[in-house]
């Protein structure tokens, strides 16, 4: 495997769908050697589409792709006894385990966490539930949709109606929560030699990202609606339409403002909008103004206005214009591999960049994902020297 930060790390990846195979796929980003173990059927993502590439026994679901960069995978049946024996023996060498099960499965399948430190006392593991591993509704399954309702992220999300996020943001905020946990716990073993459980979840995500939202209610006993295309609690700061295109403006400061109505030939100290909580107060008024405005042209003369003033703004790109914008090139952030069975795919690439890399990530090179058991036969050599 490709040299990284943590590529003296072996992490058995025994998870499914996003939550869990997206903290496996941080993991190998950075360098670790992630072993997929996959039922016989695959991975349930292996499924899930169109779009699918390939025809036949070699098609692939890019949601598979999303999620899997930079793993092996290895197939294992847990209800036969040879297989349970074989991955035994890979707990006996990894570093991590990482499992999504439903509360109690891995008990049941012969590796509750008491013979999972029998077998290695330094193995750290990664439990990621729906709602968390106790409590009164631990047992209830965790999807991505539900857990943004439940977790109320929907509640402040939309202008006219509960909202969900266009990607599953709870799996992806869980796998990235427990791909922290795991280093955590890694660093602690440096010092212990002890390895002990991460325990995380898609309703704990949702809440470690309420952020002002959650303290509105807990501390000021105010309970946000939806949040719609501007920000609860500072103006102008939201999406504005424009003759073509709608335009993003953030004033995020007084300076800002100042700047705002400079380049718009406004009074900054007019009554009503002279300070961010009256413009806040009187937000609708503010918004139809600039709309108002904006709409006799198209967005790039806003844009190049805005720039020009050092008002920061943007616009609302496609995934087409995102993964053609060079500013996103520039980072690394779109990478090529070579699939084993679609040849040479383009991937989103990792969000973490280091100093001596020309692309995102901690390797030298990135791997595709793999095909449903790839490395069935190179694992188990791994295990036999």
């Amino acid at each position: 495997m490709d040299e990284g930060p943590l590529s003296d790390l072996v992490v058995l990846d025994l998870t499914r769908a996003l939550a869990g195979p997206h903290a496996g796929m941080m993991l190998g980003d950075m360098g670790a050697r992630v072993i997929k173990i996959e039922s016989p059927s695959g991975d349930d993502t292996r499924g899930w589409g169109p779009p699918f590439v390939g025809e036949g026994h070699e098609r692939e679901s890019t949601y598979f792709m999303s999620a899997n960069r930079n793993k092996e995978s290895l197939v294992l049946d847990l209800k036969s006894e040879e297989d349970r024996d074989v991955l035994a023996r890979l707990v006996e060498r990894a570093d991590v385990l990482m499992e999504n099960f439903r509360v109690g499965v891995l008990d049941r399948l012969g590796f509750p966490v008491s013979r999972l430190h029998e077998l290695n006392p330094g193995l750290v593991v990664l439990s990621i539930t729906g709602f968390g591993h106790d409590g009164p509704e631990a047992k209830r399954a965790g999807y991505d949709q539900i857990a943004q309702g439940e977790g109320g992220l929907m509640s402040i999300t939309g202008t006219e109606q509960p909202t969900k996020v266009g990607v599953p943001i709870a799996d992806l905020i869980a796998g990235m929560n427990g791909a922290f946990g795991v280093l955590a716990a890694l660093h602690e073993r440096s010092r212990t030699g002890r390895g002990r459980v991460v325990r995380t979840s898609l309703l704990a995500g949702m809440i470690g990202v309420h952020a002002f939202q959650g303290t509105r209610w807990t501390v000021a006993g105010e309970v946000p609606g939806l949040a719609g295309d501007h920000h609860p609690s500072i103006a102008p700061y939201g999406m504005f339409a424009t003759q073509t295109a709608p335009v993003q403006i953030a004033c995020g400061s007084e300076g800002l403002w100042r700047a705002l109505c400079g380049a718009l030939g406004w009074d900054p100290a007019e009554e009503g909008f002279a300070t961010n909580a009256e413009r806040v107060a009187h937000r609708d008024a503010l918004v139809s103004r600039i709309e108002s405005l904006f709409a006799s042209s198209p967005a790039e003369h806003w844009l190049g206005l805005l720039a020009e003033a050092g008002v920061p703004s943007g616009k609302v790109r496609s995934m087409d214009d995102v993964y053609g914008w060079d500013q996103v090139l520039s980072q690394g952030l779109l990478l090529s591999v070579s699939h084993a069975t679609q040849g040479e795919v383009r991937l989103p690439g990792s969000p973490i960049r280091f100093d001596d890399q020309p692309f995102s990530g901690g390797r030298s090179s990135h791997v595709a994902p793999p095909t449903l058991g790839q490395h069935n036969e190179s694992i188990r050599e791994w295990l036999d020297s």
